[in-house]
């Protein structure tokens, strides 16, 4: 069939080869019951080539049914797609067909397959290879004969790495792959869109359309469109209906284009090779902005103690600043020696806090449950002067308990 007549009624606007080629491959995938993996950007129009492929095979005259995989929450997913018996979860009432039991000699078009959980793609497997599925709590499998379209925005290759989506459903699916171009790719096809959309909004709610100036155009053109077809159309509406004037110019159009550039954020990006140094979660983050914070304040403790050592001028260790000194070096039992400074006049004399040490490294606390208990134990004895009854109750355990600990860690 020619391609401008599909175009004609399923109005779809453009030129571009790559668009072109796609209807060509849904025309040819048709006839059979390939299944067909439709992949693109969001708002590249992905919705329109699985009803192409329908009203183009054998299956016309059978159901058509499209779902949207990610607004289905992942606790009903099962029940929408397969159907459930009477009593099989708390609200089910009655027995119920899915959609790939109403969907039985008809086509099914699975938008967004991506968000699938884990355990529905087992079950959409099953049904792809051998037709059968069973009902949620249902033990009698099932058969139908559906065939399925997927599509998704989502690059499943990286999915199938993350282990977020499953190989074998993937190259299951992707049996006949079809891409749509984005937006900014099909250059030409923009004014084209442009003039469609303000046309029938304009017929629709009975005003005079709007026109775009030459460099106007030049400016639609050159935008990114990270919405693609659905962000023109939006535009397209928004100005018909707020401006007064039916012409536009660069300067009405800028005010309704976003500035990306200007509201994007940094992200890290994960380069060849770095699998090691990425953070899998915020506490990894956390740990690493610690560990930094940690080596930053050793070097600076031993920074400002060679200074202190080598009479650097400008320190007075009275006062307020040797007590931030000592606060800084004075942990554990170790000291250094007080070093001696030399005053601008020539005289030296010793900080009024000798107790200043150097502690390069940190001993970290103990973290062992039985190290804990000992030292627990110990104290509620101290605190009670060996009286066993009253330490028991402190700790909240029997005294019985208490007995077998002491005689466990040998603290009679």
């Amino acid at each position: 069939m020619d391609i401008q007549r599909i175009k004609q009624r399923f109005e779809i606007i453009g030129n571009y080869p790559g668009l072109n080629r796609a209807i060509d491959i849904g025309l040819q995938v048709a006839p059979t019951d390939l299944s067909v993996l439709i992949t693109g950007e969001s708002g590249t129009g992905k919705e329109v080539f699985p009803k192409i492929i329908h009203f183009h095979s054998a299956r016309k005259h059978g159901a058509y049914i499209a779902v949207n995989c990610g607004a289905i929450p992942e606790g009903t997913i099962d029940s929408e797609l397969f159907g459930h018996e009477k009593g099989s979860f708390t609200g089910a009432m009655d027995s119920r067909q899915g959609y790939f039991e109403v969907a039985n000699g008809g086509t099914i078009f699975l938008d967004e397959v991506a968000e699938l959980p884990l355990a529905t793609q087992v079950r959409l497997l099953r049904v792809l290879e051998s037709g059968e599925f069973l009902r949620v709590g249902s033990s009698r499998a099932r058969k139908t004969n559906v065939r399925v379209i997927a599509a998704t925005n989502v690059n499943l290759l990286e999915a199938l790495h993350n282990g977020r989506f499953r190989e074998d459903l993937y190259y299951r699916l992707n049996t006949v792959p079809i891409h749509i171009p984005p937006l900014r790719d099909r250059t030409e096809d923009i004014p084209l869109l442009f003039r469609k959309f303000a046309s029938d909004f304009a017929e629709k709610f009975r005003m005079p359309p709007i026109t775009l100036s030459e460099s106007a155009q030049a400016m639609l053109i050159n935008y990114n469109w990270p919405g693609n077809v659905r962000q023109l159309k939006n535009i397209t509406e928004q100005i018909s209906v707020i401006e007064e004037k039916r012409v536009i110019t660069p300067e009405i159009l800028q005010r309704y284009l976003p500035d990306y550039s200007s509201t994007k954020l940094p992200a890290l990006i994960k380069k060849d090779g770095e699998g090691d140094a990425s953070f899998a979660s915020e506490r990894e983050i956390l740990y690493k902005i610690l560990f930094d914070m940690r080596n930053d304040v050793n070097d600076l403790k031993k920074l400002v103690l060679d200074m202190l050592r080598s009479g650097h001028e400008g320190f007075d260790l009275h006062g307020e600043a040797a007590g931030i000194i000592q606060n800084l070096y004075s942990q554990g039992d170790q000291h250094f020696k007080s070093p001696v400074m030399t005053s601008p006049e020539g005289k030296t004399f010793t900080p009024d806090h000798p107790h200043i040490q150097d502690t390069e490294e940190i001993v970290e606390e103990s973290l062992s449950l039985m190290d804990k208990e000992v030292e627990m134990i110990k104290k509620a004895l101290e605190r009670h002067k060996g009286k066993r009854k009253q330490a028991a109750q402190e700790l909240g355990i029997s005294e019985r308990t208490l007995y077998r600990k002491i005689k466990e860690y040998d603290l009679g």
